[in-house]
């Protein structure tokens, strides 16, 4: 089954378990089968009006009397054969052997049975009945905590497969490249993430509870049914074969259908996204109907799906109880051929040593109604099982997807940065044909202020995104203190740097706690100085309602985008970082509370190197040197002094930056 191979043998991270799962389903089967054969006795002493002593004494003499005719008919036909030479091939001597043999086997279990039996058993027919009864309920009573015990374990090792998947899934999903999320988005990791991770669920449950159980019951029916005919049980499984090759066609076609119905879900759960995250502008725009139209062509694509499911699935249970009839009429048929003739053959075909009896016969029907039972149960399996493959290869197509950003065999731990961040030749695209960054040649010295200026789409943010290696160059190089970047240990590299973005990202949690995040070993004292140099303190402490132990909401959703920038630029404060990258980090920060911060900046940007991605003057006053991009090249580099007389495309930037402040004032 391939990757639900691989589901499976989490399994056996828990092995008592399992051996607790197969003793149980073991038990459950036995006493099926065992509950079943308490048919015999009804029928052949209790009914009759006899007890069991009875019955043991009769059947060792009638045993002993076949014995006795089988030896004297053997003796005869040695006698026979001595005077007048040989049989032909078709000797009866051979069978009357085979009846002796099993005659004598018969006897010994009698007399084996004999004294258990007057020890144990009451010597009349109704004690003898309730005796049965009494048997058959405890036994009962024994399958039932047994049935119970399994489904507790079958259920614990399932939940602790899927506890375990979900953590792997959450790893790998984690380890993927920033650029493969940004752009596939999170809808399809949700899905899998839930709707296939509950499939491989109900697989594991279907494959430790039913397809362990309730095989084990109709094999110790098909084992009680063998010890009465061996050979009538095999003709009434002449319609197996055809029945399998039939349920495989379907279990494919079944395959098929869960994976196109995950997928479809995956889609589903998109649409669910955009609708919510964008419900201001699905608002502003009065497009409710049309999000609704949209949702419903969406959700009657996965009917679709859903009902071509459910025809696979109504199609085995017909398909299984088919089987069932037809073993168990093949049975009758056969068998009463046999009792109602006194016949031992069919069609030639040697069925049992003696004629079958009629209270065997019975056995052997309730023992084949019995195997009937857990067929009929094994009906839904095969779809269970065919979705929990394809929600595998769903899942594990996750688990198994190699992130795009590698770092080297030999990558080694950095020391802090305090040299320089070098771009040599740097290209980067996220396809071929359209090229984002071009021949990048650029070197910032360790403690430079660097602003990055140019119109939207010219590549500002993606040229800080390579350094911390949210994505790596299509062409070129990027060393950090004279290490290319992929020789760094990723994590080595990454806590060098801290990353302040235009919308900033924030946990339904506290304020101390979000601030904190990435540097979870910090005091309260040192968040509060931290927010001070954000200036995030006053706020969060005169509007907040429990200041620092105020928890924001989803994304931050209950402050401001003002208040979440200020609380991201804490944190970022926080960690100390030796290179800080502000993408857009104020822009949705008023005029006067951007001027505390760039103050604050000039003090805190002091033995580090800071790279500024920005559209306000404000942050030409800490600027070192400014970097003008267009179209993915490098347009002009100097300072603010140096640009402004001699490139065109920043003085023009400058003045409409300038006009703009000008009229806001």
């Amino acid at each position: 089954m391939g990757n639900f191979g691989r589901v499976f043998a989490l399994v056996f991270r828990h092995p008592w378990v399992l051996c607790g799962v197969a003793a149980t389903a073991l038990l459950v089967g036995v006493l099926w089968g065992g509950n079943i054969s308490a048919v015999y006795p009804i029928v052949e002493v209790s009914f009759r009006g006899e007890s069991l002593h009875y019955w043991v004494d009769m059947k060792i003499e009638e045993t002993r009397r076949d014995v006795a005719r089988l030896e004297a008919e053997l003796a005869r036909t040695a006698e026979t054969i001595a005077v007048g030479g040989t049989f032909p091939s078709q000797s009866p001597e051979s069978a009357l052997h085979r009846q002796l043999d099993h005659a004598r086997t018969l006897l010994s279990r009698y007399q084996a049975l004999q004294p258990w039996i007057k020890r144990w058993t009451p010597d009349d027919p109704f004690g003898t009945l309730l005796l049965v009864i009494t048997a058959l309920l405890v036994g009962t009573v024994l399958k039932s905590a047994a049935l119970v015990l399994n489904l507790v374990l079958v259920s614990y090792l399932a939940q602790s497969v899927v506890y375990d998947l979900r953590q792997r899934f959450f790893r790998s999903a984690l380890e993927l490249d920033v650029n493969t999320l940004s752009n596939e988005g999170v809808a399809d990791l949700m899905s899998r993430f839930t709707h296939d991770v509950q499939g491989v669920y109900g697989g594991v449950s279907i494959l430790l509870g039913k397809l362990i159980r309730e095989p084990l019951k109709m094999a110790a029916c098909l084992v009680g049914a063998a010890v009465i005919s061996w050979r009538l049980l095999l003709v009434s499984l002449l319609v197996v074969p055809p029945a399998a090759w039939a349920v495989r066609q379907l279990s494919r076609s079944i395959k098929r259908a869960n994976r196109r119905a995950m997928e479809q879900m995956s889609i589903l759960y998109g649409a669910l996204e955009e609708a919510f995250r964008s419900i201001r502008a699905v608002k502003a725009f009065t497009m409710e109907p049309y999000e609704r139209r949209r949702f419903r062509e969406i959700s009657r694509r996965y009917l679709q799906r859903g009902l071509k499911i459910a025809w696979y699935d109504a199609l085995t249970n017909p398909l299984t109880e088919v089987l069932g009839i037809g073993i168990i009429s093949l049975a009758m048929m056969a068998g009463a051929y046999l009792v109602l003739r006194q016949q031992t053959t069919l069609f030639g075909i040697p069925m049992a040593a003696q004629p079958i009896s009629m209270p065997s016969l019975v056995l052997f029907y309730a023992f084949l109604v019995g195997a009937a039972d857990p067929i009929r149960k094994l009906s839904d399996v095969f779809s269970g099982l065919q979705g929990a493959a394809a929600a595998a290869d769903r899942i594990f197509g996750v688990i198994d997807r190699k992130p795009q950003v590698q770092q080297a065999a030999h990558a080694v731990v950095a020391p802090r940065h305090r040299q320089h961040i070098v771009f040599d030749h740097v290209g980067f695209g996220y396809s071929p044909d359209r090229p984002v960054l071009r021949d990048i040649n650029l070197e910032i010295p360790f403690g430079q202020t660097l602003v990055i200026l140019g119109p939207s789409g010219c590549g500002k943010s993606t040229l800080a995104s390579l350094i911390p290696r949210f994505a790596d160059p299509t062409e070129g190089e990027i060393r950090l203190d004279g290490v290319p970047l992929p020789n760094i240990r990723l994590r080595s590299l990454r806590r060098q740097i801290g990353v302040v973005t235009q919308e900033p990202l924030l946990f339904n949690d506290t304020v101390m706690n979000n601030i904190r995040y990435g540097s979870p070993g910090a005091s309260e004292e040192q968040v509060v100085a931290a927010a001070v140099a954000a200036h995030a303190h006053r706020f969060i402490t005169e509007e907040l309602p429990h200041g620092y132990h105020t928890v924001v909401g989803p994304m931050g959703s209950l402050l401001s985008g003002g208040q979440r920038q200020r609380i991201a630029l804490a944190r970022a404060i926080l960690r100390d970082p030796a290179i800080l990258i502000l993408d857009e980090a104020t822009s949705q920060i008023d005029l006067e509370s951007e001027q505390l911060i760039q103050r604050a900046l000039e003090k805190f940007v002091a033995g580090r190197t800071t790279i500024i991605i920005t559209h306000r003057l404000a942050a030409l006053q800490t600027a070192d040197r400014v970097l003008l991009l267009q179209d993915g090249q490098i347009l002009a580099e100097g300072t603010h002094a140096d640009l402004l007389p001699r490139c065109e495309a920043y003085r023009r930037l400058f003045s409409l930056q300038f006009d703009e402040l000008r009229a806001s004032a």
